[in-house]
């Protein structure tokens, strides 16, 4: 039997089976043997490749929108969380915007291969929430929301970095005026001390100086008696001598 004989039982058996379909239980005994018996002849050509049946043909258009309905809708933060973390170290992965305030911050990625953002919010390196989009402008949209929430959540954050800043300081002048207070006493004790052993000199100085001026008072009195013994002396030794 060749090809062509072939290819035409296979229509034949092919327009049986819709006929079959469309009569339905109506068909008749005999038709039913005819089926089995032209089954029987297209079971003569089961031996031939079966035609496989046509892929659905997806669009670039339904193809962009079935992955940005996955995008947003299918993954929860948790997982883009876990996502985002194993690809932030590649080289495929671009930093488009970052906004820091305190240890909190925002940060919009792109990635290229996909034309997929990656919106996070985090705290100290660590990434808090992301969120999966292809959509750049619903992408903005959030990055700048995730950074007027870094403002806010750090507000707290800030000042009391400020108070403790203040805090430190104050103690560190409290710290250096107790400093010069400390020397301030030393120099007020030595000065004390000082001013004691003055005192004491003083006092042994004036002793000094009363005894020495009874001392002179004496030793004047006692010059004057020896100028007069010698006057006296020198009196006698020259008594009944010329004058001139």
């Amino acid at each position: 039997m060749d090809q062509k004989s072939k290819l035409r039982q296979i229509a034949l058996v092919a327009m049986l089976t819709i006929g079959g379909v469309q009569a339905g239980c109506a068909q008749t005994a005999p038709a039913e043997s005819g089926a089995t018996g032209s089954a029987g002849t297209a079971g003569a050509v089961e031996s031939q490749p079966a035609v496989p049946a046509p892929l659905p043909v997806v669009t670039p258009a339904a193809a962009s929108s079935t992955a940005a309905a996955s995008a947003n809708d299918s993954a929860t933060d948790g997982g883009n969380v876990a996502e985002l973390q194993r690809m932030i170290h590649g080289p495929d992965l671009a930093e488009l915007r970052t906004t820091y305030n305190g240890s909190y911050g925002a940060s919009l990625l792109f990635y290229a291969k996909e034309m997929t953002y990656y919106v996070a919010l985090f705290q100290q390196k660590t990434f808090w929430r992301v969120i999966k989009t292809t959509d750049e402008t619903r992408a903005e949209a959030i990055y700048r929301d995730f950074a007027r929430q870094t403002v806010q959540l750090s507000d707290v954050e800030i000042r009391r970095t400020r108070l403790e800043a203040q805090k430190a300081f104050t103690e560190r002048l409290i710290a250096l005026q107790q400093v010069r207070a400390n020397r301030l006493e030393a120099d007020l004790s030595v000065a004390r001390q000082q001013q004691a052993a003055v005192a004491t000199q003083q006092k042994e100085t004036r002793q000094q100086a009363s005894a020495l001026q009874n001392q002179k008072a004496a030793a004047q009195d006692q010059l004057r008696a020896t100028q007069h013994q010698v006057r006296e002396l020198q009196r006698q030794l020259e008594s009944g001598l010329p004058t001139h």
